[in-house]
């Protein structure tokens, strides 16, 4: 076993950051362009749910006024709205480059399970976090007193009044929901290639049941990019920790189902098992290494 780092003597450590470093260079040369992908997906997702709130909720707005007695149909639209746009980011040549997480949650838990590497997903959720806010500055500009309206507020997500408890414990049971049927639909042969499908239809039931418990968030990086925008940050903990901890558990309790070994990558929109791998038709032995994406090459 490999000494834990405070073990480490300052030179040892010292060296052992340094090939950190040099791993998160090779990899932005190699794969850059996977995680401006990533960082392009948050930012239209965010972007639109942004412009989606403003066009339904805003009272000013054309939408709004010709729903406003119908506060159920608004949300039922908000939701099938913001599944088609986590469909289209899916199965876009983008989303399917970079995978489709635009979640730091979702790459954490696909680094759990080996399918992304650690200086890859380090990147990836810098730039998921970055699009976030980026994403967030630019509404902000481009909206003005329509985001910062009281029926907007900049679509941030914060406890609702049942408290921060009843908040951790709903974000905790759909990113755990959401993980798990991802899981599963990318471990079948069937499934995998309607995964961006299922998240749409998933995102859409929880727009329209679990928003009065927790402002259903799921992801870290759109509640932070919004926090930012609106510099308020009531509760941001709990959206950071419960999707993290959720889909972790989430892909342990896969593993112990379906073994180590299940998926062929960590591509949203499905992908056929790499070369020499288990999962592939003439592979061989298994390997030591499980798939990982990006893969080795660059190619992704």
């Amino acid at each position: 076993m490999y000494p834990h780092a405070s073990a480490l003597s300052p030179e040892a450590l010292g060296t052992r950051q340094m090939a950190f470093v040099s791993k998160l260079r090779s990899a932005w040369q190699r794969h850059w362009q996977h995680y401006v992908a990533e960082a392009a997906g948050i930012a239209f997702f965010l972007s639109s749910a942004s412009l989606l709130t403003v066009l339904l909720e805003h009272p000013a707005s054309p939408g709004y006024q010709a729903l406003s007695q119908h506060p159920t149909i608004r949300t039922a639209l908000m939701a099938v709205a913001m599944a088609l746009v986590i469909v289209l980011i899916v199965y876009s040549p983008w989303g399917k480059r970079s995978g489709a997480h635009i979640n730091p949650a979702v790459t954490v838990a696909f680094w759990h399970l080996g399918k992304i590497r650690t200086a890859d997903a380090a990147w990836y959720i810098v730039a998921q976090v970055a699009g976030a806010i980026g994403a967030g500055q630019l509404m902000k500009l481009v909206l003005g007193s329509f985001y910062a309206h009281p029926a907007v507020h900049y679509v941030t997500t914060q406890p609702k009044p049942g408290g921060s408890g009843q908040a951790f414990l709903g974000e905790f049971i759909i990113s755990f929901i959401l993980m798990m049927s991802m899981l599963v639909a990318l471990h079948s042969r069937q499934l995998k290639k309607w995964t961006g499908w299922l998240v749409g239809v998933l995102l859409a039931l929880f727009i329209l049941f679990e928003t009065p418990f927790s402002g259903m968030s799921l992801n870290p990086a759109r509640t932070l990019g919004a926090a930012v925008a609106a510099n308020s940050y009531t509760g941001l903990w709990i959206y950071w920790a419960a999707p993290v901890l959720a889909m972790w558990l989430a892909t342990s309790a896969f593993q112990m189902v379906y073994g180590r070994t299940s998926l062929a990558c960590a591509v949203l929109a499905g992908c056929e098992a790499a070369a020499n791998t288990p999962l592939h038709a003439d592979a061989g032995p298994a390997t030591a290494e499980p798939p990982q994406y990006p893969d080795a090459s660059g190619k992704g």
